[in-house]
Order: C-alpha cells, then sequence, then structure tokens
C-alpha cells in the first residue's frame, strides 16, 4: 500500500526499502503490544494454555496456567505490517508471506489440538505434522522456481561463485532447509524468551544480507550474488517487530508462549530467508542455537536408542542446564549470548570472498 503511494502521488520517500522496513517494523510491533494483552486475556477466559509435558523439570509445572498459542497474533501482525509495506509486485516478497501463512495454519492446529485435549504431547501426530510441512514446503520452494523465476546454484562461505548448479535437487534441499530449521526453533522454544533472542538476531542478520543481495552495488562490491530479494527485507523487519512486542510479554516470567503456530512459523521464515539469499550453509551459524538445541536431540534419542545411554541429563539440552540446578535466567542470557557472537561472526564472513 506504501509503494502504490509512493507510484500514485510520487512520494519519493517511500519508494526506499529501509523506510519502509523501518515502517513495517513499527507498525508491527504496534499492532503486537496492541493485540496481544487482549488476546492473554481471551486465553485466560477460554482456558487456551500451555499443557506442561508430564517429562518436564519440576519447574516447569508453575507454568500450566501460561495462555499460548501467542503466536497468532505476532504472526498476524506480521502480516498486516508487510501487507501494507511491501511491493506486491515483488514475488519473493509474496513468497515470503505464503511462507508465513502455511506454516502458522500448521502451527495452530497443532497448538489447538493440545489445548483441546489438556495434553502437551496430544497435538498433531509427528507424522501428520512432517507431511503438512513437507507439502506446504514444497508450494513454497515450487512458487520459487516457477513464479518467482529464482535460480538453483548453490553457494557456500568465503567462494564468490557457486559451486554447483543444484537443478532439481534445489527442490529437496530447499525443503530440507525450510523443514528442519521450523522444527529446531519448535526445540528451542522451550524456556521463556529463549527463542524468542536469537529468532530475532537471526532475523537481523538475514535482514541485512537480503538487503545487500538485492543492491546492485553493494552486492558487486562485497562479491555477493544479486538477485531482485531486497524487497523481503521488510517482511523480516516486520516480523522482527512483532517478536520484539512478543519479548514484552514473553520475558521470565512469561505471560504468553508462542507456541507452535509460533515457533513453527518462525523457523520456516528463516529457512526462507536463508534459501532466498543463497545463506543455507551460513544459516548453521546464524541459526547455531537452533542446531545446537537440534543436536542435543538427535545425540540423545540415538545414543539412548543404540547404547541404552544417555548423552544429557534431559534433551534439548536447556533442559539439561535446568537439571544442573542452572537459574532459568542464566541459561536464556547465556544462549542469547552465544547466538549474539555467532551472529556476528556470520556478518563477517560476507567480507572475506
Amino acid at each position: 500500500m506504501l509503494y502504490e503511494l509512493y507510484d500514485l502521488l510520487n512520494i519519493n520517500i517511500l519508494g526506499y526499502i529501509t523506510i519502509r522496513a523501518g515502517i513495517s517494523f513499527f507498525l508491527a510491533l504496534f499492532f503486537t503490544l496492541y493485540m496481544m494483552p487482549k488476546f492473554i486475556r481471551w486465553a485466560q477466559r477460554t482456558s487456551s494454555v500451555q499443557p506442561i509435558n508430564e517429562w518436564a523439570p519440576e519447574n516447569h509445572k508453575s507454568k500450566a496456567k501460561t495462555p499460548t498459542m501467542g503466536g497468532i497474533v505476532f504472526i498476524g501482525a506480521t502480516i498486516l505490517a508487510s501487507l501494507l509495506t511491501i511491493k506486491f509486485s515483488n514475488m519473493f516478497a509474496v513468497g515470503a508471506i505464503l511462507t508465513l501463512v502455511l506454516f502458522a495454519l500448521i502451527g495452530f492446529q497443532d497448538d489447538y489440538a493440545k489445548i483441546k485435549k489438556s495434553e502437551n504431547l496430544a497435538g498433531l501426530k509427528a507424522r501428520t505434522k512432517l507431511v503438512m510441512q513437507i507439502v506446504a514446503s514444497l508450494i513454497i520452494t515450487s512458487f520459487l522456481c516457477f513464479f518467482a523465476d529464482f535460480n538453483t546454484d548453490l553457494y557456500v562461505p568465503f567462494i564468490k561463485t557457486p559451486i554447483i548448479e543444484m537443478g532439481f535437487f534445489s527442490i529437496i534441499l530447499w525443503c530440507l532447509v525450510i523443514i528442519s530449521t521450523s522444527n529446531a526453533v519448535n526445540l528451542t522454544d522451550g524456556l521463556d524468551g529463549l527463542a524468542t533472542v536469537p529468532s530475532l538476531v537471526a532475523l537481523a542478520s538475514f535482514s541485512i544480507i537480503i538487503y545487500i543481495t538485492g543492491n546492485v552495488t553493494i552486492s558487486t562490491y562485497l562479491l555477493m550474488p544479486n538477485f531482485n530479494v531486497g524487497e523481503v527485507a521488510i517482511v523480516a523487519a516486520a516480523l522482527m517487530g512483532a517478536l520484539t512486542g512478543f519479548l514484552w510479554f514473553n520475558c521470565h516470567p512469561a505471560e504468553v508462549f508462542m507456541g507452535d503456530s509460533g515457533s513453527l512459523t518462525v523457523g520456516a521464515f528463516l529457512g526462507y530467508l536463508a534459501i532466498i539469499s543463497k545463506s543455507e550453509i551460513l544459516l548453521l551459524l546464524i541459526g547455531s542455537i537452533f542446531v545446537i538445541e537440534t543436536i542435543s536431540v538427535i545425540l540423545q534419542v540415538g545414543s539412548y536408542k543404540f547404547r541404552k545411554k544417555r548423552v544429557f541429563l534431559m534433551a534439548p539440552i536447556h533442559h539439561h542446564f535446568e537439571m544442573k540446578k542452572w537459574a532459568e535466567n542464566k541459561i536464556i542470557v547465556r544462549f542469547w549470548i552465544v547466538s549474539i557472537l555467532s551472529n556476528l561472526i556470520a556478518l563477517m564472513t560476507l567480507k572475506i570472498r
């Protein structure tokens, strides 16, 4: 809408991606801060609260009456702010909105099933959820190939030219990136604000990379690939604003949880950003906390299955530190620090080509 005003009334300032990204950030922040208290009161009134896993650490029992599904609010705020600020003719921005919508629907169904049955493990069956994620990912990646005309080259850090043209296999890789990142953020969302700040930091990093990738002059100077993806930075900024508003209520002690409707969607969106910025490999560093959490679960399950021994006291790894009697705030802040440092390193690699 704002871009259309630029076209219609020749308001030059609205033609700049940076200006509209800033506007989208504050719009999404305002929408979230305005709607979240109303949502919390509604959730308390309707008992739409977080069911606690019986295997969770003892201190989690006190969180049993905390409203969940807050992701619906901040994802909705992100979509609304984005629709008001993006250029609709940019297919990459449309693909970003599509990603948010599809995975929010999956997460909502999972959250609703848990709330309805009042049991943490009573959501969508793992196989059903995976099938839905695969279908959603195929829709998104097919959209990139056939409507956004996105190329299938694979880039790696430190090398200025693509190492391989993936062809059809790009669909497989991109689906894997979206699904794995979606589930990784979901695994991390176990403590108050634990997934929120690393997501914010990752979004900031990807916003910078995407803006550079969409700018001919800067991308040429840094020897990075150039595609017309800069508009997606506006959607990323909107999600950053919405998550900032959500953090106001999600910091310890949390008044609301994001639920699967938030964590699955944020993760899928990060995967989408990695794909369109040709940063699939760099995602491992940008999303370091999510990678660590996922690896801890894989190691725990694999070790117990084959050795009948546990690697950690409890997985994901943030529960391991809880079992070691670390204060919840200490775990959260230290994970935030690791995330910030790894993202700084990731951004430093952009100059090394």
